[in-house]
């Protein structure tokens, strides 16, 4: 594993993952920008992350594979770069005194709310995942927010108290960089009991026919694919977008 990762801080920039993006072919592996402020944060789903600048986690880390103790990946199998990102953050909650739960795909909760999400862009070739741009952000000193956040939560207000945002990024870099290096079959179980509502009946909607239905999700593919049971004892397997929670 690489040691003395140094991340570099910006304090204004409009994605960390575009930052990444742009100076890549300079930038050594494992390196990490954070940004004190994000003018224009992305999401998945093409949404917007919205945050207070200065007062949360920010970062995007670009990780080549093959490459400084981080085995190499298959395309068929780059769903494990999603599960050790999820996982690393859920473990570093957790030393924090945070209990966690994974929302599929890579969004953390904490007691039903948000408190993390992700953007991870994965680059191809042939059948080889060449380079990963892992973008997370962290809800961490932030009391208050936006009323179009539907459930949000941090560390603070779980915790009651501030952190130092650059200790803390060290922190999570270095559990991030562990679970990288080893993506395998059994962080996949350990993924899959993590999940938020598994095994409990809840209200789905299939995004392509729109109906909704009473389903409990039973585990996810090595593929990232989510399946579900409904009520009525079938077994469907959704990708991401294809299904949403009715909350």
């Amino acid at each position: 594993m690489k040691e003395g990762l140094t991340p570099q801080w910006l304090e204004e920039v409009d994605s960390t993952n575009n930052e990444i993006i742009r100076r890549e072919h300079e930038l050594d592996n494992l390196s990490v920008v954070a940004a004190v402020c994000q003018t224009a944060g992305r999401g998945q789903r093409n949404n917007q992350w919205l945050t207070t600048p200065g007062q949360n986690l920010t970062f995007s880390m670009l990780v080549r594979f093959g490459q400084d103790g981080i085995p190499s990946v298959k395309a068929a199998s780059q769903f494990a770069i999603s599960e050790a990102s999820a996982l690393a953050v859920a473990d570093y909650l957790e030393n924090e005194g945070i209990a966690s739960v994974i929302k599929w795909p890579n969004d953390i909760y904490v007691r039903g709310r948000k408190i993390c999400g992700m953007l991870i862009e994965n680059t191809l070739a042939a059948d080889e995942v060449t380079r990963s741009i892992i973008g997370i952000g962290v809800n961490v000193n932030q009391r208050d927010f936006p009323p179009q956040l539907a459930n949000p939560t941090s560390m603070v207000l779980q915790c009651g108290h501030e952190f130092d945002l650059r200790s803390e990024l060290l922190k999570l870099c270095d559990i991030l960089c562990g679970r990288l290096s080893l993506m395998g079959p059994g962080q996949h179980d350990e993924y899959v009991s993590r999940i938020y509502r598994l095994g409990v009946f809840e209200e789905y909607a299939d995004c392509a026919t729109g109906l909704r239905f009473m389903g409990r999700i039973k585990d996810v593919s090595p593929s990232g694919m989510l399946r579900v049971e409904t009520k009525e004892g079938q077994l469907k397997e959704f990708a991401f977008k294809e299904i949403s929670y009715i909350i």
